[in-house]
């Protein structure tokens, strides 16, 4: 059974980025805000979510700080998506629970890391 992978950003083209790099090897789901996000996790639980920062609505700060106040998610892996460069916008996500950050545009290769890194931890460990 393929590990799950929610990734939230109002971008469509970043949602269908993500989607084409991560579904030969993960079940992506994605959704187009955070708030959408949140219902939709009322009735399923993730394995890894990748959040977009910079979102109307909702932003992905706004929307980690309640996926942390879920039980049922406050342990799942986050990873925060920006194109901003700032670290105190990187500091502030790790701070509210935040995994890793992956900057925009981001390199696939990278993102692969980073997610097999966030849903297999152990992998690292052994391999090292």
């Amino acid at each position: 059974m393929k590990k799950k992978i929610l990734v939230v950003d109002d971008e469509r083209t970043t949602c269908a980025l993500l989607e084409n790099f991560l579904s030969t090897d993960y079940e992506v789901v994605t959704k187009n805000s955070g708030i959408e996000a949140l219902f939709w996790l009322e009735n399923n639980l993730p394995d890894l979510i990748i959040s977009d920062i910079q979102m109307a609505e909702m932003n992905g700060f706004e929307f980690l700080k309640e996926v942390r106040l879920m039980g049922f998610t406050k342990h799942t892996p986050v990873v925060l998506l920006s194109g901003n460069k700032e670290s105190k916008e990187r500091i502030k996500g790790y701070q509210l629970g935040a995994q890793d950050y992956l900057m925009k545009p981001f390199n696939p290769e990278e993102l692969k890391e980073i997610t097999r890194k966030n849903l297999f931890p152990i992998h690292y460990a052994n391999t090292w």
